[in-house]
């Protein structure tokens, strides 16, 4: 017997979820029809909220409900010292640590000629038009230790060099193909504490723009 279609289709929707299989989208479900409606409600309403009132921040690229999120509000950061990183989850990881004090700059993506992604897809102009404007000392670079992750801090590397800013990249902790997002607050904070300069000979020339007709459009939603 199977269940009632409102049920079915209830659970084929919450096996789109990362994740999530049918067991697991089954006791969702029942968990929804065991408690009170008000519930259901609650969780309804947070979903809608989520959509229509979250955005990203127009300086950062980070997640927040306001123009501007509170890290570029805050003016007791330095303002002079930018992290930039693949996703605002990245962010929120460093920002636990408690040991950067400066903003960030959120690429919503990375290079990835895999999946038809190259540098164009990453509003990076926006960067450089912020390192320009406010006087940026020090570009923390804070991609991946993957491919991608490294492809894209090699990309920005070439193109703020000629803007004589100082180059970071996060140090020591984070392994070969590891991801910020996953990494321990201990091994993050002795990253950026660990952080080295870039110079001229880790600069490869700029990797090439994926073709047009195999580009893939860019983030628009996280």
């Amino acid at each position: 017997m199977n269940y009632p279609r409102i049920i079915e289709n209830l659970i084929e929707q919450l096996m789109k979820l990362p994740g999530v299989g049918r067991r697991s989208a089954e006791r969702i479900v029942f968990w929804l029809l065991n408690n009170p409606a008000e519930e259901s409600r609650k969780l309804s309403a947070c979903v809608s909220e989520l959509k229509e009132k979250l955005r990203f921040c127009r300086l950062c690229n980070n997640f927040t409900e306001t123009d501007v999120c509170p890290v570029c509000m805050d003016t007791t950061r330095d303002a002079n010292i930018i992290c930039v990183v693949e996703n605002p989850k990245d962010a929120i990881a460093i920002e636990k640590t408690g040991h950067f004090k400066g903003q960030y700059y959120v690429l919503l993506g990375t290079i990835s000629p895999s999946d038809g992604q190259g540098p164009e897809e990453l509003n990076l102009d926006k960067l450089l038009a912020k390192v320009r404007a406010d006087g940026i000392r020090e570009v923390v670079i804070a991609t991946d230790a993957d491919m991608e992750g490294e492809l894209t801090a090699l990309h920005i590397i070439k193109i703020l060099k000629p803007l004589g800013v100082k180059i970071s990249r996060i140090g020591i902790g984070i392994p070969a193909g590891g991801s910020v997002e996953f990494a321990d607050m201990s091994t993050l904070a002795m990253s950026l504490r660990s952080r080295k300069n870039v110079v001229e000979a880790q600069v490869v020339p700029a990797v090439q723009a994926v073709p047009a007709e195999t580009a893939m459009p860019g983030p628009e939603n996280y």
